[in-house]
């Protein structure tokens, strides 16, 4: 994993609207395809900002708003379109809280992606900003991340934010004495509900 030890807002990947736009199309054809008949699609890609080589998350939500499947990957393993691919089909059939989407699912489903900028270990729980920074925790075989609009959607404390990422690592509340921390940004954007 990489870390940095700067400012993290500086680093998230910048996105413009239509790499946002192209992204989502490609998480929607990806599922769409890999649903019906088990293949991804092939693309041929020139964008900058889709060729960055970052990590990223894809979270599927029904359009009432519930959950239904996010999958993401810390580790940069090749261009952020190809990681988009890879997360989509994943949210979609390896979430284990979640049996896999159907076809008759996908047209209720929305596809939120963040694009994360690298990890950055802090000292001090006082460096945590709750509403941008993502936070992931490992202790041991715990790991936990939650992403940086979690905390923002459920206008958590910072003491609460700690607590979910202790939980999520399987640690108790407070559990993160001599544990890993590390604070991390996003670039979030979403399917619009039609």
């Amino acid at each position: 994993m990489k870390t940095e030890d700067v400012n993290q807002e500086a680093l998230t990947p910048r996105l413009g609207d239509a790499d946002k736009a192209r992204l989502l199309r490609i998480a929607r054809e990806t599922l769409t395809a890999y649903i019906a008949a088990g293949t991804t699609p092939e693309y041929a890609v020139d964008e900058p900002g889709l060729l960055q080589e970052v990590a990223a998350f894809v979270t599927l939500r029904r359009r009432d708003g519930e959950l239904r499947g996010c999958i993401g990957r810390v580790e940069v393993s090749g261009p952020l379109y190809r990681t988009v691919q890879e997360c989509a089909v994943s949210a979609a059939v390896n979430d284990y809280r979640f049996s896999p989407v159907t076809a008759p699912e996908l047209d209720d489903l929305l596809i939120e992606i963040s694009a994360l900028s690298p990890f950055r270990l802090i000292r001090s729980p006082e460096e945590i900003i709750v509403g941008q920074h993502g936070l992931l925790i490992r202790k041991g075989f715990h790991v936990g991340l939650l992403l940086p609009q979690v905390a923002g959607d459920r206008n958590w404390s910072r003491g609460q934010f700690l607590d979910a990422i202790c939980a999520k690592a399987g640690l108790p509340a407070n559990g993160g004495r001599g544990a890993d921390l590390y604070v991390f940004s996003a670039e979030v954007f979403e399917e619009e509900d039609e």
